[in-house]
């Protein structure tokens, strides 16, 4: 029977290639990327002090599954609400936490994302919580641009980034909301 510092891990097919996530015993998000390679790109992300001692393949993860294919069919929803777990200081776990209230379909600036963590003089900060962030999607710091409007990085590169941020806009432009007749 597997410890407490036991986790599991699953790659699922998405768009933007096999998107693979890692989670403690918990099923709290420890990692998550747009890599078929956990092993070699997503475990070093893990701070030693939260990751696993021992991780079982699993073709799926119940609730985090199912958070991943919505974000995929256009649903952010259900992974904005999944627990996560990270390792850093208190300005990083702010940048994190603001990053997580990004509407889909819109983007922030370095500078803006630092305003709202507040500390307004760190957009330098608030990129580097985006470069330090291991839960891709969970966190969703593909909504976070330069401010001059041009992309930035990404982890996962930029056309995965261009890629998740057209489909973002594509589901917003075609929501209910914003197709219902008016009233006059």
């Amino acid at each position: 029977m597997p410890d407490d510092r036991s986790g599991a891990r699953a790659t699922l097919d998405t768009p933007f290639g096999p998107f693979t996530v890692v989670v403690d015993a918990d099923g709290v998000v420890l990692a998550a990327g747009w890599t078929p390679a956990p092993d070699d790109e997503l475990l070093p992300l893990v701070h030693p002090s939260l990751r696993p001692a021992e991780i079982l393949e699993r073709t799926e993860l119940g609730a985090v599954t199912a958070a991943v294919a919505a974000f995929h069919d256009g649903d952010a929803g259900p992974a904005a609400m999944l627990p996560v777990r990270q390792y850093g200081g208190p300005f990083l776990q702010e940048v994190w936490a603001r990053m997580r209230e990004i509407p889909a379909g819109t983007t922030l600036s370095y500078t803006e994302l630092a305003l709202r963590a507040g500390r307004p003089l760190a957009p330098r900060g608030a990129a580097q919580a985006c470069a330090r962030n291991a839960v891709g999607l969970f966190v969703p710091d593909h909504r976070v641009r330069r401010g001059d409007g041009s992309l930035g990085g990404f982890r996962w590169g930029l056309s995965v980034k261009e890629g998740l941020l057209a489909a973002e806009a594509a589901h917003v432009a075609g929501s209910p909301q914003d197709t219902a007749p008016s009233e006059a």
